[in-house]
């Protein structure tokens, strides 16, 4: 987006912050000041898993275990350091750091090479399930307390409903992380504005698509967001109402 060799992109919200700020220690060398946004979309749920047999049950638990954290400096690995921070844990307290994407923890997991990652998504999601399919796993939860700490609005507290995963039969306290649809400053106002338009007035058939669209709130897509709106965008939401 900054370069401007794309037009459009889906992000977290605590990496588009820090995007915006320009922080070199999770990858961003200069403020990203190019960047717009369209949407507040869908949220992510952070589904912090540990294997049943392993005895961890809590966030202190994974004191000692074997735990992956995200590729490096990814959304997914950036939600482990804050997490993990606000409950006084960092990367040197585990017995094993891997740091790897969604498949390839799982796979690590299913094999018994680590007791716990995390993944960030929306609910359903396949690589959550087709781990609680193939051992019995514990979802850790996290208080709202350790969500207060964390001490960035991007992060919400929420709760993983009973039985969204094979096993999970109670709910679960976890983060959400809204995720944000985002353009440059360079991109025409007028395709924006029919990019935001056509999306916001068919919300109903992208959730056939796809369930995590269920979650995109129209009175709530224009709000909440680090980086300004894109005009075309800011123009739409207040012909439409939602945004004064």
């Amino acid at each position: 987006m900054q370069a401007g060799k794309g037009e459009i992109a889906f992000t977290l919200g605590d990496t588009l912050s820090e995007a915006w700020k320009g922080n070199a220690e999770v990858g961003f060398k200069a403020p990203l000041n190019k960047l717009r946004t369209v949407a507040a979309i869908y949220p992510n749920y952070i589904h912090f898993l540990a294997a049943a047999d392993s005895g961890i049950k809590s966030l202190a638990d994974l004191k000692g275990k074997r735990v992956s954290v995200g590729a490096p400096k990814s959304g997914t690995e950036l939600n482990s350091r804050d997490i993990l921070k606000a409950v006084g844990l960092g990367y040197q307290d585990f017995a094993k750091v891997e740091y790897l994407g969604y498949s390839e923890s799982v796979e690590l997991m299913k094999n018994r090479q680590l007791d716990a990652t995390l993944l960030s998504s929306g609910l359903g999601v396949a690589a959550v399930r087709d781990l609680a399919t193939a051992l019995k796993i514990v979802v850790i939860p996290i208080p709202a307390e350790v969500v207060a700490k964390i001490g960035d609005a991007a992060y919400q507290s929420g709760t993983i409903p009973a039985n969204t995963y094979n096993g999970q039969t109670a709910d679960v306290n976890t983060v959400l992380v809204p995720n944000y649809l985002v353009t440059h400053a360079g991109v025409a106002e007028d395709m924006v504005y029919k990019m935001t338009k056509s999306m916001t007035e068919n919300l109903d058939t992208m959730a056939t698509a796809h369930a995590a669209a269920k979650a995109i709130k129209k009175e709530k897509m224009a709000a909440g967001s680090p980086v300004p709106l894109h005009p075309g965008a800011e123009k739409y939401y207040r012909e439409a109402g939602l945004l004064k």
